[in-house]
């Protein structure tokens, strides 16, 4: 399966990070314009940069023109970070993993959030950011877990239904509609905790360094 690795102009993430999901099989590393920015900082070689090129600066532009392959895109009715994601989709890649999609722009990290749900029926796409990963989710769902985790369910929309068997706080055919209701913090109470969505995706939070620990990634 093809996984990337896509890095944003925001805050930027550990380097351990970017080293450890490389491990892991996402070997292709994606940058959306001035996340080429962060990667010279943290000496990473892109495969890629993608975008209209506004962000980034000029000296990271020249140091990687002869080492990533660079496509300049001047279309502005999308992000940086969905022609990357495009450009993933187009090129056959099944999961993506976010880093720098949140810092100092609530609208951005919004956009970006919301970026997780619009691409969803073609790409599986997560965002890290700091100790937590959240991921979109639809249909029926295992997730390998540990005894004891915190996890965190937000739904979307008022038709979404979630079911869980699993979790302390068990969800019965429950809607979970943002800025009505959640399940935060809601508790793993075995390795393996089951969901029922219909109607729709929701957003899972979890604790992405408990994660790496357990090798659950």
């Amino acid at each position: 399966m093809k996984k990337c690795i896509m890095l944003a102009n925001g805050q930027p993430p550990q380097k351990s990070i970017v080293n450890f999901l490389i491990r892991k099989g996402y070997s292709t590393l994606i940058c959306a314009d001035g996340g080429a920015n962060t990667a010279m900082k943290l000496k990473l070689l892109p495969d890629f940069i993608i975008g209209d090129l506004d962000s980034i600066s000029p000296v990271v532009l020249d140091y990687y023109k002869d080492k990533s392959t660079i496509i300049k895109i001047k279309r502005q009715n999308d992000t940086d970070v969905e022609k990357c994601l495009k450009f993933a989709i187009k090129n056959k890649f099944k999961e993506a993993i976010l880093l720098g999609a949140t810092g100092d722009r609530l609208d951005h990290s919004f956009c970006n959030f919301g970026i997780v749900l619009k691409f969803s029926k073609q790409i599986s796409v997560s965002v890290i950011h700091q100790r937590s990963i959240l991921r979109g989710y639809s249909g029926n769902v295992v997730l390998n877990t540990i005894q004891g985790e915190v996890i965190s369910l937000y739904g979307i929309k008022s038709q979404t239904r979630i079911s869980s068997t699993g979790l302390k706080y068990k969800l019965n055919n429950i809607a979970l509609p943002f800025g009505e209701k959640e399940s935060t913090s809601n508790i793993a109470l075995k390795e393996k905790v089951e969901l029922k969505i219909t109607n729709g995706n929701i957003f899972v939070v979890r604790d992405f360094e408990l994660m790496k620990k357990y090798d659950l990634i």
